[in-house]
């Protein structure tokens, strides 16, 4: 089911009208839940789950028990429905795609908290390589707006290039036929675990619930809140999982507006504090890196430097924390914060820095910045200005390289 939605006087910024929400049915079973953060529409798609062949009834109800008590209405729009085979390729993800329950830690609200907090937006699926010929392996990861425990947010900006979480959620097997193999479904658990899943199963689909403040899950369900996102989806080859957030980009938005919100944001911003500032003053890049030997990618780590034209000045993606450097090899998203107000032309070169966490004498190649953009006023991302291509290795003796240079 895709649809566009929007709620008179919500806006995820704004508490007391976070969201409004909307339960879909089924000839009258509950599908899912609807948390719509805007008065502007928005396109999304969800899951109905297993019908067959026949009519079916498809029906919404506003869900004032669940929605935040500033918002009374929700419009709804462009509904259509696409159905896929089980044997087809995206028949085959919808039909293993997790359902996931809402958070209900007393300590972060009541048991309706995934609609004003850390609520799930989006989920997308990759097909991976299985051990054994003809299998391969679901994996379905899940977006939510934030993590209220976890990573700090500056820590998130510097190390993910964004504060929403984004987080692997269950993997399974599948054989040639596209039956799933005993044994094979595991979910990402409190402590970032992998956990056989011992659930409940609906048909073929794992019920999973948020059930840690840094949206780990647990395979026993207890929230009234359910959603039932479409995986349809999928990442591309080479790409960081924040491309899932730039090719939807209504999820900036509301990233920035939970921040605002929830106090997160100083003010005034200052590009010289560690602390999140204003979340349109950093520049958004993804870099592609390999370290070598590879498995001391955990210890050398890479962070980006900007300089500013008509200025030595170098601001850095860590903010001068070891610790929140890239740790990860691949293409991996960050950001810098830079003076309010900065512009695209403002910017005359991007530098790359081995920041080591522990010394152990490994190197760091540098291979392509894929993308570069700001936030406009309406948080939504800008055009990309940077697509650099080449070779600069950073090495113990020589830890700084200019990836790119403005042109004159």
């Amino acid at each position: 089911m895709t649809l566009s939605s929007q709620a008179s006087g919500v806006s995820w910024g704004t508490k007391g009208s976070e969201s409004a929400v909307v339960s879909a049915y089924v000839d009258g079973r509950y599908a899912t839940d609807i948390v719509i953060p805007s008065d502007q529409p928005i396109a999304r798609s969800f899951s109905l789950g297993h019908l067959r062949r026949g009519p079916h009834r498809l029906q919404f109800r506003f869900a004032d028990d669940r929605s935040p008590q500033g918002a009374s209405s929700a419009q709804l729009g462009n509904a259509s429905v696409q159905v896929y085979g089980e044997g087809s390729d995206l028949g085959l993800v919808l039909k293993n795609a997790p359902v996931l329950y809402g958070r209900n830690l007393a300590a972060l609200g009541d048991q309706f908290q995934s609609s004003t907090t850390d609520t799930p937006v989006f989920a997308y699926h990759e097909i991976l390589p299985a051990q054994t010929a003809d299998h391969k392996v679901i994996q379905y990861t899940v977006i939510w707006s934030n993590e209220d425990g976890g990573t700090n947010s500056p820590a998130l900006m510097a190390r993910w290039g964004r504060t929403t979480d984004i987080e692997w959620a269950y993997r399974v097997e599948v054989d040639a036929e596209g039956t799933p193999v005993p044994g094979t479904g595991v979910y990402q658990a409190a402590n970032h675990q992998t956990l056989n899943f011992a659930g409940t199963y609906e048909n073929n689909r794992p019920l999973l619930e948020t059930c840690t403040s840094n949206n780990n899950l647990c395979d026993k369900v207890d929230d009234p809140m359910r959603f039932s996102l479409a995986p349809t989806q999928t990442l591309s080859e080479g790409q960081p999982r924040e491309h899932m957030m730039d090719t939807n980009s209504w999820l900036y938005p509301v990233m920035a507006q939970e921040m605002t919100r929830e106090g997160k944001i100083e003010s005034p911003t200052n590009p010289d504090s560690p602390e999140l500032g204003d979340q349109r003053t950093y520049l958004y890049l993804a870099v592609a890196h390999t370290a070598s030997p590879s498995n001391q990618a955990g210890n050398v780590g890479l962070s980006i430097g900007v300089r500013l034209k008509g200025s030595d000045k170098l601001y850095t993606s860590n903010h001068n924390t070891d610790s929140w450097s890239i740790t990860r090899e691949g293409t991996a998203a960050t950001t810098i914060e830079l003076p309010a107000g900065t512009k695209p032309s403002d910017i005359a070169e991007v530098v790359g820095l081995r920041t080591p966490v522990q010394e152990t004498g490994a190197s760091l190649t540098v291979t392509r910045i894929a993308r570069a953009f700001f936030l406009q006023q309406n948080y939504l991302p800008g055009a990309s200005f940077i697509d650099w291509t080449g070779e600069k290795t950073l090495t113990q003796e020589a830890p700084t390289a200019v990836l790119w240079t403005a042109s004159s």
